[in-house]
C-alpha cells in the first residue's frame, strides 16, 4: 500500500481550515488541497489526485455526507478513503443516509496528533488504491 501524501480537505470554517492545513502540511509533511464547501471539493477531487478526503460533516449548503455521496460516484472517487471530521458523535453518523466514511475524528482534536491519526487509517482502509 502507498504512502498518505495528498489530503482534500473539505472544512467551512477558516480558521479550523487553516490550522488542519498547517497541522498536515507541517507536521504530517502532506500536500493539502483546501476547500470551503462540496461543490468545490467535488471540482477539486476531478482535478487532482487525492489520497484521502478529510471533511466536515456540519456544513450550509451540500453538507459532508451528500458531498462524500457525490464523491463516491465521480471517477476514482469510490476508491478514496474519506474520513468525517466533526462535533457529532459516531453513533450520529452511522448510516447516515448509507454513506459510510473510513472514520470519524471528533471536534476538538489534537493538531500535533492529526497526521498520525490519518495516516493509521489510511493503512486500516483495505486497498483497492
Amino acid at each position: 500500500m502507498g504512502e498518505l501524501r495528498h489530503v482534500l480537505l473539505v472544512e467551512d470554517e477558516p480558521d479550523l481550515r487553516e490550522l488542519v492545513r498547517l497541522a498536515l502540511s507541517a507536521v504530517g509533511r502532506m500536500e493539502v488541497t483546501v476547500c470551503a464547501d462540496g461543490q468545490t471539493a467535488l471540482e477539486t477531487f476531478n482535478a487532482g489526485r487525492h489520497d484521502l478526503v478529510l471533511l466536515d460533516v456540519m456544513m450550509p449548503g451540500m453538507d459532508g455526507p451528500e458531498t462524500l455521496r457525490r464523491l463516491r460516484l465521480l471517477p476514482g472517487g469510490a476508491a478514496v478513503p474519506a474520513v468525517f471530521l466533526t462535533a457529532r458523535t459516531r453513533t450520529d453518523l452511522d448510516g447516515v443516509d448509507g454513506v459510510a466514511a473510513a472514520a470519524v475524528i471528533a471536534k476538538p482534536f489534537d493538531p500535533l496528533t492529526l497526521a498520525a491519526e490519518l495516516h493509521a487509517i489510511y493503512q486500516a482502509v483495505p486497498s483497492p488504491r
